[in-house]
């Protein structure tokens, strides 16, 4: 895998609508990897002042964590059969949130990596949703499909 990669991060809520609410981003990345741990950094533009977090996200075959800083600051921890509580903080406030991930699966090939997560997220000890995370990381010399 390239250092510079191509990101598409898509998030799936099932609260109280069947369908979920899907949010989806799509931008530019760097990917390194030490030993089994993998490392994938990119940038979030959100909200209408063009908000910026960071984001780091580091993966091995068993754990994945996402760190956010900037326009919110949160670092939400899954691991398979396993809940993780953080504090969520956005500028309006801060929020327990609790992350009990069902499963994750990584599949890698040469030049790109999949990435799929099921978890529920309860906020403040209440259960909030269902939710997905689909990622794909591809080789930047190469193009989204």
């Amino acid at each position: 895998m390239d250092k510079n990669v191509w990101v598409s991060v898509a998030g799936i809520q099932y609260g109280g609508d069947p369908q979920g609410e899907k949010i989806e981003i799509m931008t530019p990345g760097s990917y390194s990897r030490k030993r089994d741990m993998h490392c994938l950094t990119y940038d979030e533009i959100a909200g209408d002042g063009g908000e910026v977090t960071k984001n780091v996200v580091k993966f091995d075959g068993s754990m994945l964590s996402i760190s956010k800083t900037g326009f919110t600051n949160v670092e939400m921890i899954f691991e398979e059969n396993k809940r993780n509580m953080t504090n969520y903080v956005t500028p309006y406030g801060s929020l327990i949130v609790g992350i009990d991930t069902d499963r994750i699966d990584i599949r890698e090939s040469d030049d790109t990596i999949n990435i799929d997560i099921d978890y529920a997220l309860d906020v403040n000890y209440e259960h909030l949703a269902d939710c997905k995370i689909k990622m794909e990381i591809r080789n930047a010399a190469r193009s989204m499909i």
